[in-house]
């Protein structure tokens, strides 16, 4: 492999895993879904979940997302290993969320990664989620309501968090 093919390759690989972060927090599950390949899998052993296939992966997804005051996920670049039209890879990832039922956390996990090169690009053939560090201590803090704006004023600046 030549050397614009590897970096075309690490860009691409990264990019999708940032369409997955982006996916995730906007709550696309059918793009989250369609960054796998059709007989791709999302294992998340810890909560315990585990989804085959680009539907299951979509439908899962949003029985999950049903449960959510709100989720926010914060990726960090890890590694990239290419083997041709295969590559591993890791993606650690920051998370804060509270469910419906007022259950709240932060947590700190790795993304262990299988891509695969397909006509469309590079797939996720697996993602498996594992979780490092959990605290379930109540957050203080709150999602912006329905009435607030997006940008600029709503929670964060009501609470002078806002620069």
């Amino acid at each position: 492999m030549n050397d614009f093919q590897e970096i075309a390759d690490r860009v691409e690989i990264e990019a999708l895993r940032g369409e997955f972060t982006d996916a995730a927090m906007m709550r696309d599950r059918a793009r989250l879904a369609a960054l796998f390949t059709p007989d791709g899998v999302l294992r998340m052993p810890d909560i315990p979940v585990e989804f085959v296939g680009r539907e299951e992966i979509r439908t899962g997804g949003e029985r999950l997302q049903a449960q959510w005051d709100f989720f926010v996920q914060n990726s960090h670049p890890g590694t990239i290993r290419l083997d041709g039209d295969k590559a591993t890879g890791r993606t650690y990832m920051q998370e804060i969320a509270r469910v419906l039922d007022g259950r709240s956390g932060l947590n700190f996990a790795v993304y262990h990664d299988s891509y695969q090169r397909t006509p469309e690009g590079w797939k996720f053939a697996e993602r498996v989620y594992e979780v490092r560090y959990v605290d379930t201590t109540p957050l203080r803090g709150s999602a912006p309501g329905p009435d607030a704006q997006s940008h600029g004023s709503g929670a964060a600046g009501d609470a002078g968090l806002a620069s």
